[in-house]
């Protein structure tokens, strides 16, 4: 498990399009659905009160799940831990980045003596089993201290990344109250049309704001899961339940999610209105074939339609403070072109509010089976002087810190020489 990659990287074949392309009724959801919200492009959140960064971002991804960058395996001893994870902060330093996204809640689970979750097994190789130290409260104190900002990393709806209740430790939540979760395409999650979860979800992220000083809350690109073929998210009682009013069950899908994030933004401000609230989603919202609002893409998957995640209204409506869309494709890439979805979430952005960061893909550099742009180290650095002609891009952020240490290719060491002089802090 320590290769797990971050999902939605699929394009389509224009075949395969119509499939997963969405039909009118969907757009006909996103007209009813957002009843008594403000009007596109008329912001509602602190973003759009001037809470910006005033500097150049330059992030890492630090994932967790599956010991993905760290720890490197389980089990390790406290201090070997610990020194695995200043090593990563280290790295951040030696490459001028500003910013560490550090994965906190992997599956449901903590990397602090959380109240409402157990401590996670890729700490110690066992679930709920205390690893003898605190890796968040050190990860903010020592990344603050290299002068780098910790955003500390949720995953809202993610349980285990097998679909076997009996494996999570007696008191999980979730077993707590089996109605909460779905197994989905030999996973497991908590349903987002619960509104008892939603409020577990936020409160169980709550803990972590008030306890420590980090600097942002940070959610990447899982909502509704990604689709599996031949899978069924079973959520028919919730939605029965909760779904009237709705004109599909699509459209209340997406409901539950702006819920999530309308909240969570809310309650974060509530308790410290200096941290920020960002979310990284898939870089495509939807292609202009299905919506003329969209990206000219074609891509397999789109957050509106597929996530139920509508990424694009939120920023429009300033409910976040940034967003880091995962623009993980070359430039010259027809179904996802990076030079198309740059300048498309740049007018997206533009006039929010919200601050706009590009997540790179460093992690496809080098790597067997990619296309040849991916086997050229220029490539990435191509990016940013290509998304620096967008005053909208405020900066980039990399997934993810494995790669940033190993530097496949010399990639990073080029995005350094060409882009980073000098070490930068990000403001506020």
């Amino acid at each position: 498990m320590g290769h797990l990659r971050r999902r939605g990287f699929v394009v389509a074949a224009a075949g395969a399009l119509a499939a997963l392309a969405t039909s009118g009724e969907a757009a006909f959801a996103r007209s009813s659905e957002g009843a008594g919200a403000a009007g596109e492009g008329v912001p509602m959140g602190r973003a759009a009160r001037g809470k910006r960064a005033t500097r150049e971002f330059r992030g890492m991804w630090l994932a967790t799940v599956g010991n993905r960058d760290w720890p490197s395996v389980p089990g390790l001893s406290a201090a070997e831990q610990r020194a695995e994870l200043l090593a990563h902060l280290d790295t951040a330093v030696e490459r001028r980045l500003n910013a560490v996204m550090f994965q906190v809640r992997p599956t449901a689970d903590a990397l602090w003596p959380s109240p409402h979750e157990p401590w996670s097994q890729y700490l110690t190789g066992v679930q709920g089993r205390d690893p003898g130290w605190d890796p968040l409260g050190t990860a903010v104190r020592e990344a603050h201290r290299r002068g780098l900002e910790l955003h500390a990393w949720f995953n809202p709806y993610r349980v285990a990344i097998h679909a076997d209740p009996s494996r999570l430790v007696p008191g999980h939540p979730a077993r707590q109250h089996p109605d909460w979760i779905v197994p989905y395409g030999g996973k497991l999650y908590y349903n987002p049309g619960m509104p008892e979860v939603r409020a577990f979800v936020e409160d169980a992220i709550l803990d972590a704001v008030r306890r420590y000083d980090i600097d942002a809350v940070h959610f990447d690109d899982y909502f509704y899961p990604y689709p599996v073929a031949g899978q069924y998210f079973d959520d028919d009682a919730a939605w029965a339940r909760y779904g009237s009013g709705y004109a599909n069950r699509a459209a209340w899908r997406r409901a539950n999610v702006d819920l999530l994030v309308r909240e969570m933004g809310a309650r974060i401000r509530s308790e410290k209105k200096h941290i920020r609230f960002g979310i990284s989603p898939f870089g495509v919202w939807r292609n202009a074939s299905t919506d003329p609002a969209g990206s000219r893409t074609t891509a397999g998957v789109q957050t509106y339609d597929d996530l139920y995640a509508d990424t694009r209204t939120w920023v429009r409506r300033g409910w976040i403070d940034y967003v880091v869309p995962q623009v993980y494709w070359h430039m010259g890439f027809a179904a996802a072109d990076y030079s198309t979805l740059v300048p498309w979430w740049s007018a997206v952005a533009d006039g929010t509010g919200v601050d706009l960061y590009i997540g790179e893909a460093l992690y496809k550099a080098g790597i067997p089976g990619q296309p040849a742009a991916w086997h050229d180290p220029a490539e990435l650095s191509r990016h940013l002087t290509y998304a620096s002609r967008y005053p909208q891009v405020g900066g980039h952020c990399f997934f993810s810190a494995l790669e940033v240490r190993a530097d496949p290719l010399g990639a990073m060491t080029k995005v350094v020489e060409d882009h980073y002089p000098t070490r930068v802090r990000t403001g506020g």
